[in-house]
């Protein structure tokens, strides 16, 4: 009898048990479905953005591109980007880069081609930051001119 007793209690705890443990695993389950759509959300707004950022840029502009079809180049924006990046090999500052560098010497470090005429740059010394925007010419030959147009260096890093 007391066997019984003490296996029916027993059995009373498990079940219980197993219903609570169940209704745990379904409330983390329901918790863990609301957030993945709350993160399905999250990055379909971040692919928006990407999207919008992405639209002021050589790669994506077809009628840019067009005007590089007749040059053997297979990603123009690398090319030009690796162009610009040369200049920062010369001893001292950057040449485009007006201004002297303060804490070392100024080089171009961030490039976005925005289409087949206009660069937008940032440059710095390692402890001052300013940016530039830049006319470009990809010649023929597969020469780069560059020209500086606007610039200016941010105050608050002094």
């Amino acid at each position: 009898m007391y066997l019984f007793a003490f296996a029916s209690l027993i059995a009373i705890y498990l079940f219980r048990s197993s219903g609570k443990l169940a209704d745990s695993k379904d409330a983390s389950i329901d918790k863990l479905k609301s957030e993945i759509v709350s993160l399905k959300d999250s990055v379909q707004q971040l692919n928006i953005k990407v999207l919008d950022v992405q639209h002021f840029s050589l790669e994506n502009n077809d009628y840019a591109m067009e005007n590089y079809a007749h040059l053997n180049v297979e990603n123009p924006e690398r090319y030009i980007a690796d162009k610009l990046l040369e200049t920062n090999e010369t001893k001292g500052n950057n040449p485009l880069v007006p201004y002297e560098g303060m804490e070392g010497d100024f080089k171009i470090n961030k490039i976005k081609v925005l289409n087949h005429k206009w660069i937008l740059a940032e440059f710095t010394d390692g402890k001052h930051w300013g940016e530039m925007i830049l006319y470009y010419e990809l010649k023929d030959d597969l020469g780069v001119d560059f020209t500086l147009t606007s610039h200016l260096l941010y105050a608050s890093t002094f």
